[in-house]
């Protein structure tokens, strides 16, 4: 006898749309698998018997079709067989489903990506615009239809130049089509274009330049439908800044910048008002704060003494306490101290463990070889003054570096930042000594510089048991153009910012999901076979960008800094000064349902608090699917991992033990070993969060800045687990998470165990400290 099928179906949205059979099968499928109960023929045997129930006739409902399942799962037997196990399996993962729907409702978002709960959360709290009464006026798809559309319009701007040199275009595989431009785009476009005919790239009048928008086929539609296309499928995303402001009034785009602090009050208040604006505008920023006189020196103007750099830190730090980037999340600053500043110990002792003191500033010595050099020989080092130079004391290199090593150990501030390591690949040599990076370090700038990142999701290409080379390269190529029109459309915080900007146009090309990449081609992080992968990935966005930004070059010309350059002298035309970054990727990551930049997996299994303090076991998902393909899955181990979030102690084939390994769980060397790779083949710097066990020793602290130095790191930052009293990331909990008793009063995936591991809904693993440029 034919089955009759049922041939549509009602979405819980009211669409409605083509029936499938197989999603049926699939879900029971899973049920089967986590009980161990039933095969993928048995699954298909129940979903017939599913459609059987529905009139032919009928566009039955999910939930209607759902509620027959349970019903046919809970009532199936035959030849001593039944399912009642499966259909509690099936009970548990709708009722997880439904919570998660609630949740999303409850921020009032239509989630019409079908994104995680995590990653909507974040949305919600930061992105997605919001109206005058803080209601989400957008979803997630518009969000990144604002952003795509907003970078695109400034195509249009060099098909116009393009256009009026040859009366024509030449554009190869893009949709040229011409594009109605809304009022609020016309006004954008109004500052765009007057910024181009400044500089003398443009001639003619706004109103020419529209009508030729309008009326001849140009690419900002097909660069338009490239850019959301890769965004909306979570393959690359741009930075928070961008993701927030593009398409809006506030405009600001870049996410790192580099301040500089000269020594007079005026001009340390003047840095101030500007960090101010960045921070307002969801930037965060770097100082070097080496040219401010040491405390108790002499002010001639006042007669009084200087406060010296850790004082006027604390302002800093009071500013950015004060001002919420755009209303949705705290600045972040980097401090940066010479080695040789006469206040370096006050600086090196500044944090605290309690991460009261300078909360909102990540801290770094500044050193070069010459350090080094005289810690081994057990010398001393000058204190000078940078006021005039003059030595007004000496310390012995060794206690000031036992002293940095301690200070790190006890608190996890401050790294180091290797300044000769970092000069001696400055692309711009020219314009300028860089002294400051951002503040996760990996963005090392020139005083009023700014770039704008973004980071391409590795863990979506994976081809069978390879990296699908072709697709990343053309992701690759769409994300340098991307970021390099960032450049034109940002609207810069300050005059000085923009200039020094646009004369160097870097931009910071990354990589985010490398450890699902690694689970899902079954290779271990702590490898030689991972450090392998890392060298061709790394390679590979190096060798793409820097193509396409000459590619760049040819199109649209030459940043303006590069007569003078490592490029110039090379015979390179280059777009862009710089091209690839590895950055902490934090927030961005949560949204692509990622692994964050470099780093290895934090937890296999943990607890997550969600908003209304609801407490969901989260599982990582690759891990999840192996053990499910391997019937080895069960809810009971799955609490039992969550409890410390690794395989400790549990008896697993060891190729899983070997592959699903946390990074608390591996040794400091790996840590370096792979930083070091990536800035092999990296333009800036690499943010990578060197894990130390609470257990590590001062020794273990020392060895791995010695190693990160040797291996031609640009800088270190070591985290020892608990240094923080204060820290996002804990196992056990005061408090008990309560079960949702009164409506499923077995629902396993809800715990209460105090011993859990524990994070809140937007825990960032690749910043424990909280203090990162997201």
């Amino acid at each position: 006898m034919v089955l009759k099928m049922v041939k549509l179906i009602s979405k819980r949205d009211k669409t409605v749309v083509p029936f499938e059979k197989q999603k049926i099968s699939r879900a029971i499928y899973k049920a089967m698998l986590s009980v161990k109960n039933g095969t993928f023929k048995d699954a298909e045997m129940i979903t017939d018997l599913v459609i059987k129930e529905i009139p032919p006739d009928k566009i039955p409902t999910v939930e209607e079709i759902q509620d027959i399942v349970e019903r046919v799962l809970m009532s199936y037997s035959s030849h001593n067989k039944d399912f009642k196990d499966v259909a509690r399996a099936y009970i548990l993962y709708r009722e997880k489903r439904r919570l998660i729907r609630e949740e999303k409702k409850r921020m009032g978002i239509k989630d019409d990506l079908k994104l995680s709960l995590n990653s909507v959360k974040v949305l919600e709290a930061r992105y997605l615009l919001k109206n005058e009464r803080g209601e989400v006026i957008e979803t997630p798809r518009e969000l990144f239809h604002r952003v795509a559309s907003s970078i695109a319009l400034v195509e249009g701007l060099y098909d116009y130049i393009e256009y009026k040199k040859k009366g024509k275009l030449e554009r190869e595989g893009i949709d040229l089509r011409t594009r109605k431009v809304s009022k609020k785009e016309r006004s954008y476009l109004k500052f765009l274009f007057d910024r181009f005919v400044s500089e003398g790239s443009i001639t003619g009048s706004f109103k020419q330049f529209i009508t030729f928008l309008e009326t001849v086929p140009n690419s900002v539609h097909g660069y338009e439908e490239k850019f959301e296309e890769t965004i909306t499928n979570l393959e690359f995303l741009p930075n928070s800044p961008t993701l927030m402001n593009a398409g809006t009034d506030m405009g600001q785009l870049s996410a790192c910048f580099v301040l500089p602090v000269g020594d007079s009050i005026e001009e340390i208040f003047d840095t101030l008002k500007n960090t101010a604006k960045i921070h307002k505008s969801g930037g965060g920023t770097g100082f070097s704060f080496s040219n401010l006189r040491p405390k108790n020196d002499r002010v001639r103007s006042t007669m009084g003494v200087a406060s010296g750099p850790v004082s006027f830190m604390r302002i800093f730090d009071t500013t950015t306490d004060v001002i919420k980037q755009g209303g949705k999340r705290r600045g972040a600053n980097m401090a940066i101290l010479r080695y040789d500043h006469p206040d370096i110990v006050e600086f090196v002792s500044s944090k605290d463990p309690e991460n009261e003191t300078l909360s909102n500033f990540n801290i770094s010595v500044g050193v070069d070889s010459d350090f080094f050099e005289r810690v081994d020989e057990d010398s001393y080092i000058e204190l000078k003054n940078p006021r005039n130079g003059e030595t007004v004391n000496r310390i012995r290199a060794r206690y000031l570096w036992d002293l940095i090593v301690d200070s790190a150990w006890r608190t996890g501030d401050p790294g180091m930042i290797f300044l000769d390591e970092i000069n001696a690949k400055n692309t711009v040599p020219h314009i300028g000594q860089i002294e400051s990076t951002n503040p996760c370090g990996e963005q090392p700038l020139l005083p009023y510089e700014s770039c704008n990142l973004g980071s391409i999701n590795l863990s979506k290409f994976v081809k069978g048991k390879d990296v699908d080379w072709k697709k990343l390269e053309r992701v690759i190529r769409i994300a340098v153009r991307f970021l390099d029109d960032v450049i034109d459309a940002n609207v810069f915080p300050i005059p000085e910012i923009e200039k020094m900007t646009r004369k160097t146009r870097k931009i910071g090309l990354g990589l985010m999901g490398f450890a699902d990449m690694l689970m899902k081609l079954s290779i271990p992080y702590a490898s030689n076979r991972a450090l392998s992968m890392a060298e061709k990935v790394m390679s590979f966005l190096q060798k793409i960008s820097h193509d396409e930004s000459s590619a760049l070059a040819r199109e649209k010309g030459v940043f303006p800094g590069w007569e003078g350059s490592t490029w110039h002298r090379e015979g390179i035309k280059m777009r862009n000064s710089t091209t690839t970054t590895i950055a902490p990727t934090g927030t961005i990551s949560i949204i692509a349902g990622c692994s964050s930049s470099i780093e290895p997996v934090f937890a296999l299994a943990f607890v997550r608090r969600v908003l209304d303090g609801q407490e969901l076991l989260e599982i990582n998902p690759i891990f999840e699917e192996v053990m499910r393909d391997r019937g080895l899955y069960s809810p009971d181990l799955m609490n039992k991992i969550a409890i410390t979030g690794t395989l400790e102690g549990i008896d697993l084939p060891d190729d899983i033990m070997d592959v699903f390994i946390t990074s608390r769980e591996i040794s400091y060397e790996w840590h370096i070993l792979m930083q070091a790779t990536f800035q092999s083949f990296c333009d800036s710097g690499v943010s990578k969060t060197i894990n130390l066990p609470n257990s590590a020793t001062r020794e273990d602290v020392e060895r791995s800045y010695r190693l990160a130095k040797d291996l031609h790191c640009k800088g270190i930052t070591v985290y020892r687990d608990g240094s923080k009293n204060v820290q996002v990331l804990y196992a056990g909990n005061a408090g008990k998470g309560t079960p949702q008793r009164d409506k499923k009063p077995d629902l396993n995936f809800l715990i209460s165990d105090e011993k859990a591991l524990k994070i809140d809904a937007t825990y960032d693993p690749a910043c424990p400290t909280g203090v990162c440029d997201k």
